[in-house]
């Protein structure tokens, strides 16, 4: 990446005047950066980068803060970044990552938790009477707590005791993020870092119109219908950009799964579960919920790293079943899904990340 034109491409952008929606978004985090910068020194400023669009959206900004800044004999130094893995990334994210460590020029260190974290995400769970479905954030897996990774910052802190501040790429809208400003110290008994959220203000719009516009790489599942990634367990396509093919086989139109009805993420995860999977029965012979029905599709269509699935008793790798599950849309074979930047409605988001998934030693 030539950084020197990608500052001019985001100070132009912040300067582009009124009329303009994201001028007034990249002007603010631009502003947030520099500031932070000028408090702590680009020495001692870090990215927490992890492939997802939010912090590919940060980098890309901070990479023409940092060029900004150069003498014009100055080349540019790496860019300090961390990355804390999911349990079980996917593999297209990490080779992404691996891109934008090339690409950027980043120095990243990976710091897997020894302990396990936890991942809260906004999903469709059901009211008390069993059939209303609300979204609401819930933590994902059997971990209790960050305890995961606040281990993990101190390890980076133990590594680099000279970063003072971590740019993240928290929105808020993101689970725990509605209550955080630009810049908050990390809560007592945690590696002290003052987290740098230039981007808080951005709406799931914002994030994609950006990387659209300024031709930013991003992570090609985004491109196949993901628009909140995780881990390869509690993370699927997003139901509400299913392309469905009609049911006459002459004509190639195809139609996307956004009729009127479909307007909450509930709903959306309902809807295609009705028609996209057969409903198992519990041990007991009754219907499973439409969150049963998630996870017994993702136990049997998502796998862990390397292919294998840990044994919820024992945590000794086993063989994962591939099931060849040809899954239809109303009766008819699904053609693809929408790219995420297709996403009309920002409130489904998350709607393709689960609260629910197969019990493991590993989960987040």
């Amino acid at each position: 990446m030539d950084c020197r034109r990608i500052a001019d491409q985001v100070y132009n952008l912040a300067d582009a005047g009124t009329s303009d929606s994201l001028t007034p978004l990249v002007k603010e985090a631009l502003e947030v950066i520099d500031c932070c910068l000028d408090t702590h020194g680009p020495d001692n400023v870090s990215l927490s980068f992890n492939g997802g669009k939010d912090c590919t959206v940060l980098l890309h900004l901070y990479a023409g803060a940092l060029a900004r800044r150069l003498q014009p004999s100055e080349s540019m130094k790496p860019i300090h970044a961390i990355y804390i893995p999911v349990p079980s990334p996917f593999a297209e994210l990490e080779h992404f990552i691996d891109q934008a460590m090339e690409s950027y020029n980043l120095d990243l260190f990976s710091c897997r938790p020894s302990a396990p974290q936890v991942e809260s995400v906004s999903t469709p769970i059901p009211r008390q009477n069993g059939k209303d479905y609300v979204s609401a954030p819930a933590p994902v897996g059997k971990a209790k707590g960050g305890e995961g990774m606040r281990q993990a910052l101190q390890t980076y802190k133990d590594h680099f005791p000279h970063i003072t501040a971590i740019l993240i790429g928290t929105r808020r809208t993101d689970p725990h993020g509605a209550k955080l400003s630009h810049r908050n110290m990390t809560d007592n008994g945690w590696p002290a870092f003052e987290r740098v959220n230039p981007i808080i203000n951005w709406s799931y719009g914002d994030v994609w119109s950006f990387l659209r516009r300024l031709s930013v790489p991003y992570c090609r599942l985004y491109d196949e219908g993901y628009t909140s990634l995780g881990s390869t367990f509690n993370t699927f396509p997003n139901p509400a950009l299913l392309m469905c093919s009609p049911p006459s086989p002459s004509t190639e139109i195809q139609t996307p799964l956004t009729a009127s009805s479909v307007i909450t993420p509930s709903a959306v995860l309902a809807h295609v579960m009705a028609n996209t999977h057969s409903e198992p029965e519990s041990p007991e012979g009754d219907p499973m919920s439409p969150t049963g029905v998630l996870s017994s599709y993702i136990s049997k269509t998502h796998t862990k790293p390397n292919g294998v699935a840990p044994d919820s008793v024992t945590g000794h790798a086993r063989k994962s079943i591939i099931v060849d599950t040809k899954t239809k849309c109303n009766g008819n074979p699904v053609s693809r899904y929408l790219p995420a930047y297709e996403l009309k409605d920002g409130n489904l988001e998350r709607s393709g990340r689960a609260s629910i998934q197969p019990q493991t030693t590993h989960d987040q």
